[in-house]
């Protein structure tokens, strides 16, 4: 199944994001994780790597364990950080051999230490040119998503700039747009408005990512300059517990969840920190079948 389709058939679009672990124990870990996802019947599990690909082997290694495991579609991240073209390509035929039917094609942050993006030389620059490549050198061999940011990448100049720059992507050959993280569901009903307006018409998918560690995602989000909203995070601080941390931003996560559905995205995407805890909770007894036309 094409990538476009999970978003247009018996139900709702559901995807889990992995990271590929560090230890013999914590992959041994990963695979608990994703036999208990596997339950709620995903429709594909993506997997990133470390800035300049460092940790591209474990990455492979998930995407194989998924395969096994779940039988399912897996999208492996790739980004232009690092990599002269020819090393894009070798590993993308190594994503092929290794069974990753989807990639999720991104520019990559500037590796840990440094504060700017810079191109290799004969590297790419931006996240459209590495669409372009891939679409060009293995045509539909791959299913493409691509990054969209409803509170606006950190190095845009503008929300409009924004935009145009994913615009650029999905007209170079992405199938589908998945968000980062947001805690305010105006902030991606305004993003995905604006998508609709500027002519971006292929899925728009939202991430989520339920907090269980509310000064863990204070940290996150400040990186990708995301914002919390104050009732949230006063109710988060209200008590100084991991049990009390993990209610709140669970039910926060569900009714963020809740509130999508009803307003018909097309999927949802979550970004699960390699446990199951928090989407098994959360997901449970909640309805995807309302099929999108």
């Amino acid at each position: 199944m094409s990538l476009s389709e999970h978003y247009h058939h018996r139900r709702r679009g559901l995807s889990f994001e992995l990271f590929p672990p560090k230890t013999p124990a914590a992959m041994g870990a990963l695979e608990e994780t994703i036999e208990r996802l596997v339950r709620f019947e995903p429709d594909f599990f993506t997997c990133t790597y470390g800035a300049g690909g460092s940790s591209q082997r474990a990455t492979l290694d998930v995407v194989r364990m998924v395969r096994r495991i779940a039988n399912l579609p897996v999208a492996s991240h790739l980004t232009c950080v690092g990599s002269t073209v020819e090393e894009l390509r070798a590993y993308l035929e190594e994503a092929l051999a290794a069974g990753a039917e989807y990639l999720v094609a991104l520019r990559g942050d500037p590796p840990k230490g440094t504060t700017e993006f810079r191109q290799v030389a004969g590297g790419l620059r931006y996240a459209n040119e590495l669409v372009e490549l891939i679409r060009r050198e293995f045509d539909d061999r791959f299913g493409i998503a691509v990054a969209g940011y409803p509170e606006v990448h950190q190095e845009a100049d503008s929300a409009e700039a924004d935009l145009v720059n994913l615009k650029r992507k999905v007209d170079a050959g992405a199938d589908v747009v998945i968000t980062q993280l947001f805690y305010d569901n105006d902030d991606f009903y305004r993003f995905r408005d604006a998508c609709e307006a500027i002519g971006i018409t292929v899925p728009i998918v939202p991430g989520l990512l339920p907090v269980t560690n509310f000064k863990q995602i204070e940290r996150i989000a400040k990186l990708c300059k995301a914002s919390i909203p104050t009732a949230f995070a006063e109710r988060m601080n209200e008590q100084d517990s991991a049990d009390w941390q993990f209610r709140v931003g669970v039910e926060y996560a569900r009714a963020q969840t809740v509130d999508l559905i009803a307003h018909g995205v097309p999927g949802l995407h979550y970004y699960v920190l390699n446990q199951s805890n928090a989407a098994e909770v959360l997901l449970d007894g909640l309805e995807l079948a309302d099929a999108i036309a």
